[in-house]
Protein backbone atom coordinates (compact mmCIF):
# COMPACT_ATOMS: atom_id res chain seq x y z
CA UNK A 1 0.00 0.00 0.00
CA UNK A 2 1.66 3.21 -0.96
CA UNK A 3 2.42 5.55 1.55
CA UNK A 4 2.11 9.80 0.49
CA UNK A 5 5.30 10.90 -1.16
CA UNK A 6 7.41 13.22 0.74
CA UNK A 7 7.02 16.69 0.46
CA UNK A 8 9.86 18.34 -1.89
CA UNK A 9 8.92 22.42 -1.26
CA UNK A 10 8.10 24.67 1.20
CA UNK A 11 5.43 27.46 1.91
CA UNK A 12 4.68 29.91 4.35
CA UNK A 13 1.46 29.88 6.18
CA UNK A 14 -0.75 32.89 7.10
CA UNK A 15 -0.40 34.16 10.78
CA UNK A 16 -3.61 33.15 12.82
CA UNK A 17 -4.56 33.79 16.57
CA UNK A 18 -4.86 31.09 19.57
CA UNK A 19 -7.02 30.75 22.45
CA UNK A 20 -4.95 31.07 25.62
CA UNK A 21 -6.18 29.02 28.19
CA UNK A 22 -5.74 30.74 31.87
CA UNK A 23 -1.80 30.58 33.28
CA UNK A 24 -1.02 27.22 35.47
CA UNK A 25 1.86 26.84 37.72
CA UNK A 26 3.01 23.52 35.72
CA UNK A 27 2.20 22.67 32.60
CA UNK A 28 2.05 18.54 31.79
CA UNK A 29 2.39 17.64 27.99
CA UNK A 30 1.67 14.12 27.83
CA UNK A 31 -0.63 11.97 29.52
CA UNK A 32 1.28 8.30 29.10
CA UNK A 33 2.64 6.85 32.37
CA UNK A 34 5.27 9.93 32.99
CA UNK A 35 2.33 12.49 32.25
CA UNK A 36 0.16 10.57 35.44
CA UNK A 37 3.14 10.88 37.78
CA UNK A 38 4.15 14.19 37.12
CA UNK A 39 0.49 15.71 37.00
CA UNK A 40 -0.15 13.39 39.92
CA UNK A 41 2.63 15.27 41.96
CA UNK A 42 2.79 18.08 41.18
CA UNK A 43 -0.54 18.71 42.18
CA UNK A 44 0.01 17.43 45.71
CA UNK A 45 2.83 18.86 45.94
CA UNK A 46 0.55 22.09 45.96
CA UNK A 47 0.58 23.17 42.28
CA UNK A 48 -2.07 24.31 40.12
CA UNK A 49 -1.78 21.78 36.70
CA UNK A 50 -2.81 21.19 33.19
CA UNK A 51 -2.55 17.91 31.60
CA UNK A 52 -2.35 18.23 28.26
CA UNK A 53 -2.96 14.89 25.73
CA UNK A 54 -3.15 14.21 22.44
CA UNK A 55 -5.71 11.39 22.62
CA UNK A 56 -9.32 11.38 24.24
CA UNK A 57 -7.62 8.94 27.17
CA UNK A 58 -4.85 8.77 29.47
CA UNK A 59 -2.40 5.87 29.81
CA UNK A 60 -0.14 6.30 26.14
CA UNK A 61 1.92 3.29 25.37
CA UNK A 62 -0.30 1.50 28.35
CA UNK A 63 -3.89 2.20 26.27
CA UNK A 64 -2.89 3.24 22.73
CA UNK A 65 -0.48 1.62 22.52
CA UNK A 66 -1.64 -1.68 23.94
CA UNK A 67 1.53 -2.58 26.23
CA UNK A 68 -0.69 -4.66 28.84
CA UNK A 69 2.11 -5.10 31.14
CA UNK A 70 4.19 -3.20 33.76
CA UNK A 71 7.57 -4.72 33.59
CA UNK A 72 9.24 -5.50 36.57
CA UNK A 73 10.27 -3.08 39.25
CA UNK A 74 11.58 -5.91 41.74
CA UNK A 75 15.24 -6.62 42.66
CA UNK A 76 16.83 -10.56 41.84
CA UNK A 77 15.93 -10.18 38.10
CA UNK A 78 12.96 -11.77 37.03
CA UNK A 79 14.12 -14.04 34.40
CA UNK A 80 17.39 -15.77 35.39
CA UNK A 81 20.53 -15.06 33.71
CA UNK A 82 20.01 -18.56 32.07
CA UNK A 83 17.94 -19.73 29.75
CA UNK A 84 14.94 -20.71 32.53
CA UNK A 85 11.21 -22.72 32.39
CA UNK A 86 8.81 -20.33 33.92
CA UNK A 87 5.07 -20.73 34.60
CA UNK A 88 3.95 -20.30 30.99
CA UNK A 89 2.88 -17.19 29.44
CA UNK A 90 5.04 -15.43 32.57
CA UNK A 91 8.97 -15.51 32.91
CA UNK A 92 10.40 -17.40 36.05
CA UNK A 93 10.62 -14.99 38.71
CA UNK A 94 13.88 -15.48 41.21
CA UNK A 95 12.08 -15.35 44.58
CA UNK A 96 13.31 -12.33 47.15
CA UNK A 97 12.90 -9.59 45.29
CA UNK A 98 11.82 -6.02 46.47
CA UNK A 99 10.07 -3.44 44.81
CA UNK A 100 12.21 -0.26 43.99
CA UNK A 101 9.36 1.75 42.64
CA UNK A 102 6.54 2.85 44.84
CA UNK A 103 4.78 6.58 45.11
CA UNK A 104 2.40 7.01 42.44
CA UNK A 105 3.03 3.21 40.91
CA UNK A 106 2.26 1.93 43.74
CA UNK A 107 -1.15 4.11 43.84
CA UNK A 108 -2.16 3.15 40.52
CA UNK A 109 -1.21 -0.70 40.85
CA UNK A 110 -3.41 -0.80 44.06
CA UNK A 111 -6.48 0.69 42.79
CA UNK A 112 -6.29 -1.10 39.03
CA UNK A 113 -6.44 -4.10 41.48
CA UNK A 114 -9.11 -2.78 43.32
CA UNK A 115 -10.71 -2.30 40.25
CA UNK A 116 -10.17 -5.67 38.87
CA UNK A 117 -8.05 -4.35 36.01
CA UNK A 118 -4.76 -6.08 37.42
CA UNK A 119 -2.91 -8.66 38.81
CA UNK A 120 -0.41 -8.21 41.78
CA UNK A 121 2.88 -8.50 41.29
CA UNK A 122 4.28 -11.71 42.42
CA UNK A 123 6.81 -14.92 41.78
CA UNK A 124 4.39 -16.17 39.37
CA UNK A 125 4.09 -13.24 37.07
CA UNK A 126 7.59 -12.84 37.62
CA UNK A 127 6.94 -9.62 39.07
CA UNK A 128 5.21 -8.42 36.27
CA UNK A 129 1.73 -6.35 36.23
CA UNK A 130 -0.53 -7.23 33.60
CA UNK A 131 -3.69 -5.00 33.44
CA UNK A 132 -6.66 -4.31 31.13
CA UNK A 133 -6.20 -1.10 28.97
CA UNK A 134 -9.60 0.06 30.08
CA UNK A 135 -9.04 -0.41 33.12
CA UNK A 136 -6.07 1.75 33.01
CA UNK A 137 -8.05 4.53 31.23
CA UNK A 138 -10.31 4.31 34.24
CA UNK A 139 -8.66 4.05 36.99
CA UNK A 140 -6.18 7.27 35.62
CA UNK A 141 -8.91 9.49 35.89
CA UNK A 142 -9.97 8.13 39.16
CA UNK A 143 -6.55 9.27 40.56
CA UNK A 144 -6.83 12.64 39.32
CA UNK A 145 -10.47 13.32 40.09
CA UNK A 146 -9.95 15.37 43.10
CA UNK A 147 -6.63 16.43 42.92
CA UNK A 148 -7.20 19.99 41.22
CA UNK A 149 -5.75 18.58 37.83
CA UNK A 150 -7.15 20.70 35.04
CA UNK A 151 -7.64 18.16 32.03
CA UNK A 152 -7.13 19.15 28.27
CA UNK A 153 -7.67 15.85 25.59
CA UNK A 154 -7.66 16.01 22.06
CA UNK A 155 -4.45 18.42 22.29
CA UNK A 156 -1.22 17.91 20.21
CA UNK A 157 1.76 20.20 21.21
CA UNK A 158 2.76 21.67 17.67
CA UNK A 159 5.31 24.47 19.05
CA UNK A 160 6.46 26.40 22.02
CA UNK A 161 5.94 30.20 23.64
CA UNK A 162 9.41 31.23 24.46
CA UNK A 163 10.36 34.66 25.95
CA UNK A 164 13.54 35.77 27.70
CA UNK A 165 12.76 33.98 31.03
CA UNK A 166 12.89 30.73 29.20
CA UNK A 167 9.85 28.63 28.14
CA UNK A 168 6.13 30.37 28.80
CA UNK A 169 3.50 28.23 27.08
CA UNK A 170 3.30 25.43 24.37
CA UNK A 171 0.96 25.79 21.31
CA UNK A 172 -1.40 22.93 20.99
CA UNK A 173 -3.44 21.62 17.67
CA UNK A 174 -7.06 21.35 18.40
CA UNK A 175 -10.62 20.74 17.28
CA UNK A 176 -11.24 24.48 18.35
CA UNK A 177 -7.97 25.66 16.97
CA UNK A 178 -4.89 26.45 18.04
CA UNK A 179 -4.95 26.47 21.69
CA UNK A 180 -1.65 28.41 23.89
CA UNK A 181 -0.91 26.87 27.40
CA UNK A 182 1.19 29.23 29.78
CA UNK A 183 2.64 28.24 32.80
CA UNK A 184 5.76 28.75 35.28
CA UNK A 185 6.89 25.63 34.14
CA UNK A 186 6.59 22.95 31.95
CA UNK A 187 7.41 19.04 32.27
CA UNK A 188 7.46 17.26 28.48
CA UNK A 189 5.87 13.81 29.11
CA UNK A 190 5.86 13.02 25.54
CA UNK A 191 7.63 10.52 25.15
CA UNK A 192 9.31 11.71 22.00
CA UNK A 193 11.03 14.73 23.51
CA UNK A 194 8.73 17.12 21.26
CA UNK A 195 8.65 20.42 23.58
CA UNK A 196 11.94 19.91 24.45
CA UNK A 197 12.93 19.50 20.78
CA UNK A 198 10.54 22.66 20.02
CA UNK A 199 12.04 24.50 22.73
CA UNK A 200 15.64 24.02 21.03
CA UNK A 201 17.49 21.73 23.61
CA UNK A 202 20.13 19.67 22.32
CA UNK A 203 19.10 15.81 21.69
CA UNK A 204 20.15 12.75 20.16
CA UNK A 205 18.37 9.96 18.39
CA UNK A 206 19.56 6.46 17.97
CA UNK A 207 22.97 3.83 18.28
CA UNK A 208 26.41 6.10 17.92
CA UNK A 209 27.41 3.78 15.30
CA UNK A 210 24.73 4.27 12.69
CA UNK A 211 21.66 6.60 14.31
CA UNK A 212 19.22 3.91 14.15
CA UNK A 213 16.40 3.08 16.64
CA UNK A 214 15.16 0.08 18.30
CA UNK A 215 12.12 -1.37 16.28
CA UNK A 216 8.44 -0.15 16.78
CA UNK A 217 5.75 -2.49 17.57
CA UNK A 218 2.20 -3.00 17.29
CA UNK A 219 0.71 -4.56 20.06
CA UNK A 220 -2.47 -6.83 20.13
CA UNK A 221 -4.75 -9.07 21.92
CA UNK A 222 -6.24 -12.67 20.68
CA UNK A 223 -9.49 -13.78 22.51
CA UNK A 224 -10.73 -17.58 22.73
CA UNK A 225 -7.50 -18.53 23.82
CA UNK A 226 -7.04 -22.12 25.10
CA UNK A 227 -4.38 -21.47 27.69
CA UNK A 228 -4.98 -25.38 28.92
CA UNK A 229 -4.22 -26.62 25.32
CA UNK A 230 -1.32 -24.93 24.92
CA UNK A 231 0.48 -25.60 28.12
CA UNK A 232 0.34 -29.24 26.85
CA UNK A 233 2.05 -28.48 23.60
CA UNK A 234 4.86 -26.67 25.90
CA UNK A 235 4.82 -29.12 28.44
CA UNK A 236 5.71 -31.67 25.57
CA UNK A 237 8.31 -29.34 23.02
CA UNK A 238 10.21 -27.86 26.47
CA UNK A 239 12.57 -26.72 23.97
CA UNK A 240 10.45 -24.55 22.24
CA UNK A 241 9.18 -22.17 25.23
CA UNK A 242 11.30 -20.62 27.55
CA UNK A 243 7.97 -18.93 29.88
CA UNK A 244 6.89 -15.71 27.73
CA UNK A 245 8.77 -16.57 24.33
CA UNK A 246 9.81 -18.90 21.77
CA UNK A 247 7.96 -21.54 19.22
CA UNK A 248 10.86 -20.94 16.63
CA UNK A 249 10.27 -23.98 15.04
CA UNK A 250 6.97 -23.95 14.24
CA UNK A 251 7.43 -20.09 13.02
CA UNK A 252 10.68 -21.86 10.82
CA UNK A 253 8.06 -24.18 9.33
CA UNK A 254 5.80 -21.39 8.76
CA UNK A 255 8.38 -18.85 6.93
CA UNK A 256 9.87 -22.06 4.65
CA UNK A 257 6.47 -22.75 3.46
CA UNK A 258 5.90 -18.71 2.75
CA UNK A 259 3.76 -18.14 5.28
CA UNK A 260 4.94 -15.64 7.71
CA UNK A 261 7.66 -12.95 6.97
CA UNK A 262 8.29 -11.08 9.67
CA UNK A 263 11.73 -9.49 10.74
CA UNK A 264 11.22 -11.30 14.33
CA UNK A 265 12.96 -14.88 15.51
CA UNK A 266 10.40 -15.76 17.61
CA UNK A 267 6.54 -15.70 19.34
CA UNK A 268 6.59 -13.92 22.86
CA UNK A 269 3.16 -13.79 24.56
CA UNK A 270 2.03 -12.35 27.75
CA UNK A 271 -0.68 -13.06 29.88
CA UNK A 272 -3.59 -11.08 30.65
CA UNK A 273 -6.02 -10.26 33.81
CA UNK A 274 -8.63 -13.31 31.55
CA UNK A 275 -6.85 -16.87 31.14
CA UNK A 276 -8.74 -16.92 27.40
CA UNK A 277 -7.17 -13.29 26.30
CA UNK A 278 -3.20 -13.26 25.23
CA UNK A 279 -1.29 -10.12 24.62
CA UNK A 280 1.33 -10.32 21.66
CA UNK A 281 4.23 -8.57 21.21
CA UNK A 282 5.60 -10.05 17.63
CA UNK A 283 5.42 -7.32 15.21
CA UNK A 284 8.79 -5.87 14.84
CA UNK A 285 8.90 -2.33 12.39
CA UNK A 286 12.45 -1.83 11.36
CA UNK A 287 13.88 1.19 9.68
CA UNK A 288 11.19 3.79 10.97
CA UNK A 289 11.84 6.74 12.98
CA UNK A 290 8.59 7.93 15.45
CA UNK A 291 9.20 11.50 14.86
CA UNK A 292 8.54 11.62 11.38
CA UNK A 293 5.34 11.79 9.82
CA UNK A 294 5.72 9.28 7.15
CA UNK A 295 7.87 6.40 9.06
CA UNK A 296 4.71 6.95 11.37
CA UNK A 297 2.27 5.97 8.97
CA UNK A 298 4.44 3.24 6.96
CA UNK A 299 4.87 1.83 10.32
CA UNK A 300 1.11 1.45 11.07
CA UNK A 301 0.63 -0.88 7.52
CA UNK A 302 3.77 -2.18 7.90
CA UNK A 303 2.19 -3.44 11.47
CA UNK A 304 -1.20 -4.43 10.46
CA UNK A 305 0.63 -6.04 7.37
CA UNK A 306 2.63 -8.30 10.19
CA UNK A 307 -0.02 -8.70 12.39
CA UNK A 308 -2.71 -10.38 9.77
CA UNK A 309 -0.03 -13.25 9.38
CA UNK A 310 1.07 -13.51 12.63
CA UNK A 311 -2.83 -14.34 13.79
CA UNK A 312 -2.73 -16.60 10.67
CA UNK A 313 0.50 -18.35 11.87
CA UNK A 314 -1.14 -18.95 15.63
CA UNK A 315 -4.08 -20.11 14.18
CA UNK A 316 -2.53 -22.66 11.78
CA UNK A 317 0.24 -24.05 13.95
CA UNK A 318 0.19 -23.41 17.70
CA UNK A 319 -2.11 -25.57 19.72
CA UNK A 320 -4.45 -23.17 21.69
CA UNK A 321 -4.96 -20.66 19.77
CA UNK A 322 -7.03 -23.33 16.67
CA UNK A 323 -10.23 -21.19 17.88
CA UNK A 324 -8.69 -17.87 18.55
CA UNK A 325 -9.25 -14.58 16.77
CA UNK A 326 -7.93 -11.02 16.64
CA UNK A 327 -9.66 -8.72 19.31
CA UNK A 328 -7.69 -5.34 19.60
CA UNK A 329 -4.55 -4.10 18.32
CA UNK A 330 -3.20 -0.99 19.23
CA UNK A 331 -4.42 2.46 18.22
CA UNK A 332 -0.84 3.28 17.32
CA UNK A 333 2.26 1.73 17.06
CA UNK A 334 4.18 1.78 19.86
CA UNK A 335 7.66 3.81 19.88
CA UNK A 336 10.38 2.35 21.78
CA UNK A 337 13.21 5.08 21.00
CA UNK A 338 13.02 8.88 19.78
CA UNK A 339 14.68 11.39 20.82
CA UNK A 340 17.12 11.68 24.14
CA UNK A 341 17.31 14.92 25.67
CA UNK A 342 20.75 16.34 26.43
CA UNK A 343 20.62 17.48 29.88
CA UNK A 344 22.79 18.25 32.57
CA UNK A 345 24.18 14.43 33.09
CA UNK A 346 23.73 11.31 30.84
CA UNK A 347 23.36 8.23 32.13
CA UNK A 348 24.98 5.25 30.35
CA UNK A 349 25.30 1.53 29.74
CA UNK A 350 27.61 0.94 32.89
CA UNK A 351 26.13 3.44 35.26
CA UNK A 352 23.16 0.83 34.54
CA UNK A 353 24.74 -2.29 34.98
CA UNK A 354 27.24 -1.53 37.78
CA UNK A 355 24.02 -0.32 39.67
CA UNK A 356 25.83 3.38 40.02
CA UNK A 357 24.38 5.76 43.05
CA UNK A 358 24.33 9.30 42.59
CA UNK A 359 23.57 12.00 45.10
CA UNK A 360 21.16 13.74 43.63
CA UNK A 361 18.97 10.31 42.68
CA UNK A 362 15.04 10.40 42.27
CA UNK A 363 14.14 7.17 40.92
CA UNK A 364 15.64 3.77 40.99
CA UNK A 365 15.12 1.22 38.49
CA UNK A 366 16.38 -2.35 37.92
CA UNK A 367 14.90 -3.17 33.98
CA UNK A 368 17.76 -4.89 32.29
CA UNK A 369 19.12 -3.32 29.24
CA UNK A 370 16.66 -4.66 26.49
CA UNK A 371 17.92 -3.83 23.12
CA UNK A 372 15.50 -4.92 19.83
CA UNK A 373 17.93 -5.39 17.09
CA UNK A 374 17.16 -2.19 15.27
CA UNK A 375 17.47 -4.02 12.12
CA UNK A 376 15.97 -7.06 12.12
CA UNK A 377 15.86 -10.14 14.11
CA UNK A 378 17.62 -10.85 17.34
CA UNK A 379 17.65 -9.12 21.13
CA UNK A 380 20.25 -8.30 23.33
CA UNK A 381 19.59 -8.83 27.21
CA UNK A 382 21.94 -7.22 29.91
CA UNK A 383 20.78 -7.87 33.39
CA UNK A 384 21.74 -5.89 36.40
CA UNK A 385 23.22 -7.77 39.12
CA UNK A 386 21.15 -10.06 41.48
CA UNK A 387 20.00 -7.79 44.52
CA UNK A 388 20.70 -4.57 42.99
CA UNK A 389 19.20 -1.46 41.32
CA UNK A 390 20.30 1.50 39.58
CA UNK A 391 19.79 5.44 40.46
CA UNK A 392 18.77 7.96 37.69
CA UNK A 393 19.57 11.81 38.98
CA UNK A 394 17.90 14.27 38.68
CA UNK A 395 20.55 15.85 36.09
CA UNK A 396 19.32 13.28 33.37
CA UNK A 397 15.63 15.45 33.35
CA UNK A 398 17.44 18.87 32.98
CA UNK A 399 17.67 20.10 29.59
CA UNK A 400 20.31 21.79 28.48
CA UNK A 401 20.00 25.47 27.02
CA UNK A 402 16.23 25.84 27.82
CA UNK A 403 14.88 27.42 30.93
CA UNK A 404 11.78 26.33 32.75
CA UNK A 405 11.44 22.84 31.82
CA UNK A 406 12.15 19.43 32.34
CA UNK A 407 11.77 16.04 30.91
CA UNK A 408 10.10 13.16 32.00
CA UNK A 409 10.03 9.13 30.64
CA UNK A 410 11.98 7.83 27.28
CA UNK A 411 13.31 11.05 26.47
CA UNK A 412 15.74 12.00 29.68
CA UNK A 413 19.00 12.20 29.39
CA UNK A 414 20.80 8.82 28.63
CA UNK A 415 22.60 7.28 25.92
CA UNK A 416 20.82 4.75 23.49
CA UNK A 417 21.82 1.64 25.83
CA UNK A 418 20.48 2.93 28.98
CA UNK A 419 17.59 4.06 27.51
CA UNK A 420 16.97 0.34 26.63
CA UNK A 421 16.28 0.30 30.28
CA UNK A 422 14.99 3.12 31.25
CA UNK A 423 12.30 3.31 28.87
CA UNK A 424 10.00 0.83 30.05
CA UNK A 425 6.32 2.49 31.87
CA UNK A 426 7.38 1.54 35.89
CA UNK A 427 10.40 3.84 35.28
CA UNK A 428 8.54 6.25 33.48
CA UNK A 429 6.25 6.83 36.15
CA UNK A 430 8.71 6.99 38.53
CA UNK A 431 10.89 10.12 36.31
CA UNK A 432 7.53 11.60 36.06
CA UNK A 433 6.83 11.59 39.41
CA UNK A 434 9.72 13.08 40.32
CA UNK A 435 10.02 15.70 37.57
CA UNK A 436 6.54 16.69 38.72
CA UNK A 437 7.65 17.44 41.99
CA UNK A 438 10.54 19.62 41.21
CA UNK A 439 8.33 21.44 38.67
CA UNK A 440 5.77 22.22 41.75
CA UNK A 441 8.59 23.44 44.38
CA UNK A 442 9.99 25.77 41.03
CA UNK A 443 7.04 27.27 40.60
CA UNK A 444 6.22 28.15 44.32
CA UNK A 445 9.64 29.14 45.27
CA UNK A 446 9.85 31.23 41.53
CA UNK A 447 12.76 29.49 40.46
CA UNK A 448 14.34 27.59 37.70
CA UNK A 449 14.30 23.45 38.10
CA UNK A 450 18.31 23.94 37.16
CA UNK A 451 18.50 25.81 40.40
CA UNK A 452 16.26 23.65 42.79
CA UNK A 453 18.29 21.55 45.30
CA UNK A 454 17.64 18.01 45.03
CA UNK A 455 17.34 17.50 49.01
CA UNK A 456 13.79 19.21 48.01
CA UNK A 457 12.90 16.87 45.51
CA UNK A 458 13.81 13.96 47.28
CA UNK A 459 12.14 14.81 50.39
CA UNK A 460 9.09 15.48 48.88
CA UNK A 461 9.29 12.53 46.75
CA UNK A 462 9.55 10.65 50.11
CA UNK A 463 6.87 12.30 51.50
CA UNK A 464 4.54 11.10 48.69
CA UNK A 465 5.38 7.78 49.02
CA UNK A 466 8.10 7.45 46.91
CA UNK A 467 11.16 5.13 47.54
CA UNK A 468 14.46 6.41 47.95
CA UNK A 469 17.53 5.23 49.20
CA UNK A 470 19.92 8.32 49.61
CA UNK A 471 23.47 9.16 49.30
CA UNK A 472 24.73 11.61 52.35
Amino acid sequence: MPVCKRPVSTMMLPERDARVVPDADVLVVGGGPAGIGAAMAAAEAGAHVVLAEHYGFLGGNATAGLVLTLASYYTSPAVSQESSRGSLLFPQASGGGKPVIAGVLAKLIKRLIENGGAWAPSVETGYIVPFDPEAFKLTALQMLDGTGVELLFHAFASGVINDNNGMSGVVFETKSGPVVAKAKIIVDCTGDGDVAAFAGAPFDIGREEDGLVQPMTLMFLMDDFSKPHFDSYVKGHPDEWNGVQGLRALMQEAIVKGELDVPREDILLFGTVRQDKVSINSTRITNVLGIDVWDLTRAEVEGRRQITQLTSFLRKYVPGFEKAYLLQSGTVASVRETRRINGEYTLTADDVLQARKFNDVIAHAVYPIDIHNPKGRGTLLKRIRAGAAYDIPLRCLLPLKVENLLVAGRCISGTHEALASYRVMPISMATGQAAGVCAAIASKTNQTPRNVVAEQVQSELIRQGAYLETQS
